[in-house]
């Protein structure tokens, strides 16, 4: 897979995002437009990466909480822990375009805001990498091996730098959950 910037007037976005918000924590005081925070994420990132998709095609966010994100990193990855992100692809990927279920991504509020803390980043930031890093999964990206990760990291890295926000991976205590 190939990242491109696409033409300013192709940025709008190829998908649909359908947001669910299971923990109340999600939307207590001070807490980011989750909407808005994840078209931002995700315009960044179509902007950088050329998406293709069929119409009516769809990205879900679920906003959870730790014991939710544990359960599903349970089920679907045998690791009893609970994580930051989960991306679950959705239709599987062909030549042509993607979609109508690109997938599903799910975000834990919990160890969000304690890694945002630990890493002494703001946590609109720490969550809006962690959107644009599950997108990528989405997209067929990933980190497992070292030659797989020196393409997608380097890559979240120019998508939040067009939003201003430093380079997760310049810190040598963030590393993604493997």
């Amino acid at each position: 897979m190939s990242a491109m910037t696409a033409p300013a007037a192709e940025r709008t976005l190829p998908f649909e995002i359908a947001i669910q918000v299971e923990a109340d924590d999600w939307t207590g005081a001070g807490m980011p437009d989750l909407d808005a925070l994840a078209a931002r994420a995700a315009s960044a990132t179509t902007a950088i990466v050329a998406l293709e998709t069929v119409p009516g095609s769809e990205v879900s966010l679920l906003f959870c909480n730790d014991a939710t994100i544990r359960d599903l990193n349970n089920r679907f990855r045998g690791k009893d822990k609970a994580t930051n992100v989960l991306s679950f692809p959705g239709d599987e990927p062909s030549e042509g375009p993607m979609g109508p279920l690109i997938g599903d991504i799910a975000l834990a509020f919990e160890t969000i805001c304690r890694e945002s803390s630990e890493l002494g980043i703001p946590f609109d930031d720490h969550l809006t990498h962690l959107i644009v890093h599950g997108l990528l999964h989405l997209f067929g990206y990933d980190h497992i091996f070292d030659e797989d990760a020196a393409v997608m990291e380097p890559l979240e890295t120019r998508i939040l730098a067009t939003l201003g926000i430093a380079d997760p991976y310049a810190s040598a205590t963030f590393a993604m959950d493997q």
